[in-house]
């Protein structure tokens, strides 16, 4: 107890002293401020304006430096497309990517492609589902005397083909074929979205209940506020209360998907077509003859044109987001590719640098993971590429915690890295200072893509979770990475001795 009191009695005592401790240096303070400002106010108007000018500038200053180093900056938004695009937003964006080196090309096709649409004015209407549906069926019931064609092996239509029809209202329009979905055939499923995409209206064209690739293809296009009509082909194949029953779960698919005003655009067609059948003569002999189905589409023209009968000016606004959307799409594409290639070339450039740094070091340590500017310069790089804004902190603990998890995985990188030089045929006995230097660059490499992974992934720098990314990754960067990390350091060596 006696203890306990003495120790409360000290800290009191404690607290006494850091007050008077306080207090003194506040009355010191200002009275040394007071004995200034008078003098400042006896002297030269100039004077006093000019002090109270510095004085204020190193007050902004502390207060920048302050936020800078210690405030997490907002990191910049990814680069995806934002709900509503509009012209003006994708030229800019396709302006400062293609200053920065992106491919906007693709891209920029899609607004060319939407420019020649505008021009030429026609409604473009995209038969959209999965193959063997019949699409190609009803655009040649739609328009007899076209060329389209139709075939009874899915799969038949592998590019994109208009045709052209007009309405009973005299309204010109084109009638869009493409790729059925859930093909073997690799890209078509793309070609299809793509051009649903660029068309006014979508005729969702199945055979049945919806499957859940069709329903995840519905909820896809409701998104992106597309005027759609879900059409049910081959329906002769059932009876009236079958068809109903279907028309009913297809009413309900839609309403689910998030479309609450879908009918009058679900319809049940039949494209026609021809048909074989076993016909039995007088004689009793029987033959195969073909016949021709009659296209049953009345319910479709009613569809199509009562949306059509709509402000156009709003299928056309319509139409013109999907596309910047997709051009957006295709931007953020060529972005990223840009990113990974931008990205090697820096890893491989730092990781050059650190393996000619421990060439060079008399004593290799696992600081040259840090040394000069190499790994600052690396994570500022890719930092900025992947629009983040670190500060210099973050830079400065993630370099701390990936040399303390490079420490530990070092003997394992010395013994890959010796093993792979041994690969290389007329080298003779490999040196340690070599074995270093591979070992450090297979070291870097992996800092760097551990760093690309983080940033992709969160869109800023996150020490911790980059330093863990590090970590965990390491074992599989160096082996993935140990022959190039080697030749590099070979290379470099035969430079060094000429």
């Amino acid at each position: 107890m006696k203890l306990d009191r003495f120790i409360r009695l000290s800290i009191g005592l404690l607290v006494l002293l850091v007050f008077i401790v306080a207090v003194a240096a506040l009355l010191f303070v200002t009275e040394s401020a007071l004995n200034v400002w008078d003098r400042l106010l006896e002297g030269p108007k100039l004077l006093l304006y000019g002090y109270v000018s510095v004085l204020a500038a190193l007050v902004v200053a502390a207060a920048w430096l302050i936020v800078k180093l210690v405030v997490r900056r907002k990191p910049r938004p990814p680069a995806t497309a934002p709900a509503a695009l509009t012209r003006a937003d994708i030229a800019k964006r396709l302006t400062e990517a293609d200053k920065a080196g992106v491919d906007v090309s693709a891209a920029q096709a899609e607004l060319e492609e939407l420019a020649a649409r505008q021009q030429a004015g026609a409604i473009h209407l995209c038969f959209f589902g999965e193959i063997s549906t019949g699409k190609s069926s009803l655009i040649k019931a739609l328009v007899p005397e076209a060329d389209v064609l139709v075939s009874p092996v899915g799969g038949s239509t592998i590019d994109i083909r208009h045709y052209r029809w007009r309405n009973a209202a005299g309204t010109q329009i084109l009638l869009t074929d493409v790729p059925g979905t859930g093909g073997l055939q690799d890209g078509l499923d793309a070609m299809a979205r793509e051009e649903a995409l660029r068309s006014h209206v979508v005729i969702f064209v199945c055979d049945g209940d919806l499957a859940r690739p069709e329903q995840q293809a519905i909820r896809w296009l409701l998104q992106l506020g597309k005027p759609l009509v879900l059409v049910m082909n081959k329906a002769d194949r059932y009876n009236r209360e079958e068809q109903a029953v279907l028309m009913e779960r297809l009413l309900d698919h839609l309403g689910k998907l998030g479309d609450d005003s879908a009918r009058g655009r679900v319809v049940a067609v039949s494209a026609g077509g021809q048909t074989e059948v076993l016909e039995q003569a007088a004689d009793g002999s029987e033959a195969r003859v073909t016949r021709t189905r009659p296209a049953d589409i009345g319910v479709l023209v009613v569809a199509i044109n009562h949306l059509l009968e709509k402000d156009a000016r709003v299928l056309d606004a319509r139409r013109d987001r999907a596309v910047f959307r997709l051009a957006a799409d295709k931007l953020a594409e060529a972005e990223l590719r840009y990113r990974q290639q931008r990205s090697e070339q820096i890893i491989r450039s730092s990781t050059r640098k650190a393996v000619i740094g421990a060439l060079a070091a008399v004593s290799p340590g696992t600081d040259v993971l840090i040394q000069g500017y190499i790994g600052t310069r690396m994570t500022r790089e890719l930092c900025r590429l992947y629009g983040a804004a670190p500060r210099d902190l973050d830079v400065e603990e993630f370099l701390s915690l990936s040399q303390s998890r490079a420490g530990r995985v070092l003997p394992l990188s010395l013994a890959v890295a010796g093993n792979a030089l041994k690969a290389f045929p007329g080298i003779g006995t490999v040196a340690g200072g070599l074995v270093h230097a591979v070992a450090y660059g297979l070291i870097f490499d992996a800092l760097g893509r551990s760093l690309v992974h983080t940033l992709a992934k969160h869109g800023e720098l996150l020490p911790e979770e980059a330093a863990k990314e590090f970590e965990e990754g390491i074992g599989e960067h160096i082996e993935a990475g140990v022959r190039q990390v080697a030749r590099m350091a070979l290379e470099q060596q035969e430079e060094k001795a000429r």
